[in-house]
């Protein structure tokens, strides 16, 4: 039986992409299933053709958390948040990972592809996929998020 906890769903646009490849094997060598959702070269490609699939898997439960990551991370982020449900949190280094899930109970990171070191995308992402949502007061917040 499969962790879902450990299956992660990742994607990207050219702006991400040798980020993503990176994290990819470090998080199967760290036992985590992946998805790639794309993109598979270093082409360019239109990063909401990436986003979209990625938050709708995340969004219909396929998958509990993800990955998405485009040049500065805000496109990639933008589109994300744009599915119900999707909390996406732009992310550069390990605290603001760490914060993104314990008091935003964030179920996506985004990363700059182009301005943050893999040691550091990686630590984050390990940040965020090992930290709990704290609730309490948190929770109130989050349930006034929705339009």
């Amino acid at each position: 039986m499969v962790d879902k906890s450990k299956t992660i769903a990742l994607g990207c646009d050219q702006g991400g992409y040798e980020l993503k490849e990176h994290i990819k094997i470090k998080l199967a060598e760290s036992g985590y299933s992946v998805r790639d959702f794309g993109t598979y070269t270093p082409e360019s490609v239109d990063y909401p053709d990436v986003a979209h699939p990625v938050a709708s898997a995340v969004e219909n439960g396929q998958y509990p958390m993800a990955i998405l990551i485009c040049g500065s991370g805000n496109g990639i982020c933008m589109t994300a948040n744009k599915h119900a449900g999707i909390r996406a949190a732009l992310c550069w280094n390990t605290e603001i990972a760490e914060l993104a899930r314990r008091h935003n109970d964030a179920n996506i990171i985004c990363l700059p592809g182009r301005f943050i070191s893999q040691y550091e995308a990686l630590s984050a992402v390990m940040a965020f996929l090992t930290t709990d949502f704290e609730g309490g007061r948190h929770k109130t917040r989050i349930d006034k998020i929705p339009l």
